[in-house]
């Protein structure tokens, strides 16, 4: 009864099936692997003590920027000076912006400094002065901002001054000199000066380190694909029955089989030239 399965036809349905079965189990495996992933970095970043709770160290030895480093306090030394304003960031569930200084050191790069943030719209605003002179600060190190970064504007059109994402490769087209792959948030107002009006922002875990929505979409995907592989089985299973059924009700003369071309049951063509239509009997 289940001899169709080995036509040149059902091979092609086998072969399908056998390569999409595997095929979505691995992906389904991945997806799951990814999550579980994100799963234990949450909780090791949990465990972990507070980054900005360690003594401080150079910049120069906390680079590159990692999920080990990032959040760690950081030291450079040098003078301010670039502006730029970082507008659509929100803290505390109020619209504002950030205020970024450019920290020139003597190794001829300059760090990105989140000095603090301000409510309102970046347009117009009035921001407190920079320190003049040789400073050293101590910040909370971040990694370079990305287009998946929350609060980040990607559309571009800013107005002179103001970017739209903290990162080396947006600053370095701004600047006429060097950008470090990082950039540090000031944990405190900046003492006995105008930016004490300002408010800190706080540093932010690294990426891929949470639970965040990228999590849940890898258990969804994982969910997909092995939805999808018992869909594929359900399927060849569905069809392999329904062609049983027509070979069987075929064998139990329930259903006429249609004869092959060229039988003597078969009916004449007529097409041929030897089909001789007064000879047809009128019924």
């Amino acid at each position: 009864m289940y001899r169709f399965l080995l036509t040149p036809r059902w091979w092609g349905i086998n072969l399908f099936v056998v390569l999409a079965i595997p095929f979505c189990v691995f992906m389904g495996t991945w997806q799951l692997g990814r999550f579980e992933d994100r799963v234990q970095s949450h909780e090791q970043a949990e465990k972990a003590p507070d980054p900005s709770t360690r003594a401080a160290k150079p910049l120069d030895e906390l680079l590159p920027v990692d999920k080990v480093t990032s959040g760690r306090p950081a030291t450079a030394t040098g003078t301010y000076a670039d502006q730029f304003l970082v507008p659509g960031r929100k803290l505390d569930d109020r619209q504002g912006f950030y205020v970024l200084n450019m920290l020139r050191t003597d190794s001829g790069k300059a760090l990105p400094v989140v000095r603090g943030w301000l409510p309102g719209s970046a347009s117009d605003a009035k921001v407190p002065a920079a320190p003049k002179g040789e400073v050293t600060v101590t910040g909370d190190l971040q990694a370079s901002e990305n287009t998946h970064s929350d609060g980040v504007d990607v559309r571009g059109g800013l107005p002179g001054g103001q970017i739209g994402m903290i990162s080396a490769a947006t600053l370095v087209n701004l600047v006429p000199y060097d950008v470090y792959d990082a950039w540090v948030t000031l944990p405190e107002p900046e003492a006995g000066g105008t930016g004490g009006a300002m408010k800190p922002v706080p540093a932010a875990a690294p990426e891929g380190s949470g639970l965040d929505l990228k999590a849940f979409q890898n258990l969804g995907y994982t969910g997909e694909w092995f939805v999808f592989a018992a869909f594929v089985l359900f399927m060849w299973f569905r069809l392999v029955r329904r062609e049983a059924e027509a070979e069987r009700d075929i064998a139990l003369g329930l259903v006429p089989q249609e004869p092959a071309p060229g039988s003597e049951d078969a009916p004449e063509d007529s097409s041929s030239p030897d089909y001789d239509a007064a000879s047809t009997p009128v019924r």
